[in-house]
């Protein structure tokens, strides 16, 4: 058993991460940033969790490039083959489930 306070985790980089689980191959991960990722695309599924901060998530849809503004509480989830990028505004504490070894 282990308790994490999300709000209390910070990294020494952007996307440092703190490994909460891996539940067969899934992995769920705690993650400290306040610098854009970059654009990509999961080999599986990936569910986005905003933590604590604003995050906008930037996803292109049959090659056009759209946004939305996440706050606490708010699900991102990428299909398999979708392509989109996170930019903090700030810092931001964010849990991501995905497929092991996901980008």
């Amino acid at each position: 058993m282990e308790i994490t306070r999300s709000r209390m985790f910070s990294s020494d980089r952007a996307w440092g991460a703190k490994d909460i689980a891996n539940m067969g191959g899934v992995t769920t991960r705690l993650h400290w940033t306040d610098q854009p990722y970059k654009w990509h695309i999961n080999d599986g599924e990936e569910v986005f969790v905003v933590l604590d901060g604003t995050v906008e998530m930037f996803f292109r849809i049959n090659g056009i490039e759209d946004s939305e503004i996440l706050n606490v509480g708010d699900i991102f989830f990428a299909s398999v083959g979708e392509e989109h990028v996170a930019h903090p505004i700030g810092e931001a504490r964010i849990l991501v489930i995905e497929k092991e070894g996901s980008i």
